[in-house]
């Protein structure tokens, strides 16, 4: 895509963002102001979700020691302070139980058998968290967002919800489809029958967007308020897919464990190929380059075997690349950052695709590419708009895809949003 072009469809994105409200004006009806606010729901970024796990008698450990909680009922696997998995020297024993089982037969992704697991809290705002303990991130997993929220009145299990998921899963899995439209239809209920907003950021934009395409039309109209989707990873991909399968997860990690260690847990995740790049927003330029061989995202299923994977493990990314952009026709607004250096192009010059890549950068978000975050924008607006749906993009200059949801100013322009889709 030449750079007119690219500017041009930024320029039809970018609509001016208003000064943020004066300390959040926005009518209210009582002095509490609960009355006046649609519920809202909150979908969180891939590392967010806490997670417990069960083994049953079904369940053959590599080694005895990973047997230990045979037996003795839910146990914390992936929860806040994951350094106690390295203190006790489970990460071996995380790995093999966190690890998902592809079903060629069935298209599915199961557990190893024997191996149970749910997510912790649904359906509380307090049900994410941050794995890493570290200082100015603990507020990632859309905690400043929802202080503001109760700053102005939202409050925890009355008018403010979260849905946290199984991050390991893309699409969600039916059980948590079911599980969230239970918990819209509460929150609507407990609140005058009054329709719901759903706001998600990162992955929580691409699970709460596979949620409503799972669902009837009616119902979303019924049910729905509005949508606000942060920095969404689009299904029409973006490099950095490919950094995590090459050098690890940043998505995903555990206290002081290298991602690389993370590698090959990664890789059996149905969300690790769920953003590959596509040829709709790349076309033939080459995102991999090698001595001897250029991949471009035409030949994403030749660089899924060069980094080892067999034929049956490159089938979900097979039966998926043919899927197109479905929109999720509520009213929605799209909000995503610019003007941040992001890698485009990845250089393994020798082919060797156990060392880091070197990085060639173009424009996005700091994690997704430009060109994809507009490729979606647009055909997601084509699609609202050929509906008569109201859609609403905006392109915040200067934002990364985390400090979105975490930098004061940028919060603030979120907060403006998620008020005026009150109205």
């Amino acid at each position: 895509m030449s750079s007119t072009p690219l500017l041009r469809l930024l320029h039809f994105l970018l609509l001016l963002l208003p000064a943020p409200l004066h300390d959040y004006c926005f009518p209210r009806l009582s002095s509490g102001g609960l009355d006046v606010y649609h519920p809202l729901i909150l979908f969180a970024g891939f590392g967010c979700p806490d997670l417990e796990a069960r083994l049953t008698e079904a369940y053959t450990p590599s080694v005895p020691r990973c047997g230990a909680l045979k037996g003795k009922g839910w146990f914390p696997i992936y929860k806040f302070n994951t350094l106690d998995l390295v203190e006790h020297d489970y990460v071996p024993c995380f790995q093999e139980q966190m690890a998902l089982v592809y079903d060629p037969v069935h298209n599915k992704y199961r557990n190893l058998a024997g191996v149970e697991t749910r997510v912790l809290n649904f359906g509380s705002a307090y049900g994410f968290s941050e794995k890493q303990m570290v200082p100015d991130r603990e507020n990632l997993c859309l905690v400043s967002l929802r202080k503001e929220l109760e700053a102005v009145g939202y409050r925890d299990g009355d008018t403010l919800f979260g849905a946290p998921y199984d991050m390991r899963y893309a699409p969600p899995s039916e059980g948590y489809v079911a599980r969230v439209q239970k918990l819209v239809e509460h929150a609507s209920s407990k609140n005058g029958d009054k329709p719901v907003i759903l706001v998600g950021h990162s992955f929580g934009a691409t699970a709460v967007l596979g949620f409503l395409t799972s669902t009837p039309l009616p119902w979303r109209n019924k049910f729905i308020k509005h949508l606000l989707l942060i920095s969404p990873p689009p299904p029409t991909g973006f490099t950095l897919t490919i950094t995590q399968l090459t050098s690890g997860p940043s998505v995903f990690q555990i206290a002081t464990v290298p991602i690389m260690e993370l590698r090959p847990l990664w890789r059996t995740f149905a969300s690790a190929l769920l953003t590959m790049p596509s040829p709709v927003a790349f076309g033939h330029k080459p995102l991999v380059i090698t001595k001897h061989r250029n991949y471009s995202a035409y030949h994403m299923e030749d660089l899924l075997l060069a980094l080892g994977f067999t034929a049956d493990q490159t089938l979900p990314f097979l039966r998926r690349r043919t899927l197109e952009v479905e929109a999720p026709l509520v009213p929605t607004t799209y909000i995503i950052g610019g003007g941040i250096k992001t890698p485009e192009q990845l250089v393994f010059w020798e082919g060797d695709f156990d060392v880091p890549p070197e990085n060639v950068y173009g424009e996005g978000d700091g994690t997704v590419n430009m060109a994809s975050l507009l490729a979606f924008g647009k055909e997601l607006r084509r699609q609202q708009e050929r509906n008569n749906v109201h859609f609403k993009a905006l392109a915040i200059a200067n934002a990364t895809h985390a400090g979105i949801v975490l930098e004061e100013h940028l919060l603030r322009m979120v907060m403006t949003e998620i008020l005026q889709a009150n109205r």
